[in-house]
């Protein structure tokens, strides 16, 4: 089952990636909910999928580099970067933690936890100099 999830996981992020949110919709349970930090709550799979299709017009590619993840039987907690490339060729890393619920091999609930990491400016203070 371990696989299994990874392999659902990977599908529904590389669906993302090609833009084909109806595969990453019919991947999940009706009921399904996602919650992210951004201080708007709970929504349905549905209207979650549609803001991102809406942020998406405005960027040319966006790709999941996944960094760890661990999972149980119906549960997957990863660390990924989301690298994005606007149509103005601009570039951003969006760095997140994001737990994963199955029900019957469904997405059942996603919380994605989006971090913003500074940039380095110079070298750190146990940087050689």
């Amino acid at each position: 089952m371990a696989h299994d999830i990874d392999d659902r996981v990977n599908l529904f992020l590389r669906s993302l990636e090609a833009f084909d949110f109806t595969v990453a919709r019919a991947m999940c349970t009706e009921a399904a909910t996602v919650r992210q930090n951004d201080g708007r709550g709970e929504l349905p799979i549905g209207e979650s999928l549609d803001r991102l299709r809406s942020f998406a017009a405005d960027v040319d590619s966006l790709r999941y580099d996944v960094i760890r993840r661990f999972r149980n039987p119906d549960e997957v907690l990863q660390q990924h970067v989301l690298h994005l490339t606007g149509a103005d060729g601009s570039r951003t890393d969006v760095h997140a933690a994001v737990y994963f619920r199955f029900q019957d091999s469904l997405i059942d609930r996603i919380e994605e936890y989006i971090y913003a990491e500074p940039a380095l400016t110079g070298t750190r203070p146990d940087d050689p100099a």
